[in-house]
Order: structure tokens, then sequence, then C-alpha cells
């Protein structure tokens, strides 16, 4: 089932989430949804908060970069629970956008190489090392985890060129082809 995104300025988006047990109720269910959401949306990643769950899950498919990913790597995966432990290298910068922020891409900093403990749908543990593409996913997914958002990595200067667009989506004066909640109007 297709969920809505919650859009920038719902107070959902910006609490930090809370850990998840293997019992949490219709996982199976709501991790299809997630993924199923995310393809309708044209999204590469989406987290719980983005759905109006202030959990600590998130998804990913980053297929439409197959191109840019080592092999090794998966492309799709579910991350419960995670916590990122080191994030290293140079900083490089590419536009990013988000399901709860249409139309809106704008250039983020952020390291190449994260090293991230979760656990994945059968709560089985992992501690991996990602790079690139599925790297800076995975960070910007996390931080919607953490009650951040892309826009708060871009400078005041150009939060304030992007004031009226994000005041636009707080009030639901958009369109952006999927389902959305938003902060200020009740659908």
């Amino acid at each position: 089932m297709v969920l809505p995104v919650y859009g920038y300025g719902h107070p959902l988006l910006r609490k930090v989430s809370e850990e998840i047990t293997p019992e949490y109720p219709g996982l199976p269910e709501l991790i299809q949804n997630m993924f199923e959401t995310m393809k309708a949306s044209n999204g590469v990643g989406l987290a719980a908060p983005q759905i109006g769950l202030n959990i600590r899950l998130f998804v990913i498919d980053a297929a439409p970069y197959a191109d840019e990913i080592d092999k090794q790597y998966p492309l799709r995966g579910v991350f419960i629970n995670p916590e990122i432990i080191e994030e290293t290298g140079e900083p490089w910068t590419f536009e990013e956008g988000c399901l709860s922020i249409p139309d809106i891409h704008e250039d983020v900093e952020r390291p190449p190489v994260v090293r991230i403990r979760y656990q994945n749908e059968q709560f089985e543990h992992f501690d991996k090392v990602y790079d690139g593409m599925l790297a800076r996913i995975i960070q910007h997914e996390y931080d919607h985890l953490e009650g951040i958002m892309f826009v708060d990595h871009v400078s005041n200067l150009r939060r304030m060129v992007l004031r009226k667009r994000l005041g636009d989506i707080v009030q639901g004066r958009i369109t952006p082809g999927y389902k959305m909640k938003y902060a200020s109007v009740k659908r």
C-alpha cells in the first residue's frame, strides 16, 4: 500500500526516532509499504518518520545509481535501529532532494564513507562500511531518524532563498505527484 509522505514542516520530521524490537506490530507489511511508497514517489530512500512513524527504520533502493555503485553492495536494503559509527574522507558535494521536500534540490556536502551498525528485517546485526552514492543515501535517510533534513546542511543564505518554497510545502500549496500529508493542511 502506498502511504502519504509527510511534508516539510510537520513536527514529527524533527523528532529523534525511537528503537524498535522484533515484536513491532506489522513490521513486514510496513517494510513492504515503505518500498511501495518509495517506488511510487520515485525515491531512492524512505525513512519511517516520512510516513508518520517515529521509529528507527529506513529503506533504500539505489537502483537508479547502479552504474555508480560497486557491485559488491546490494542496491536495496532495510536498516533497523541504525547507528552511524564513523564518517570519513574528504567531503564531496552532490545535489540532493527529498520526498518530504518536493521539487527542491540543493548541493549538500557529505563524507564519502560511512560505517554503520544496524539490523535487517530479521533483526540480524550488521556493522558495515559503505561508500560513494550508497553512503550518501544512507546518511540522508539516517538524518531523518535524527530529526535532520537535507536543507539543514545548506547555508543560511540558501535557506532564506528557499523560504517561500518551503512555506508552500508547509501550507500544502504544491502538487508533487504522490500522496502527501502537510503540516498546516488537514486532508
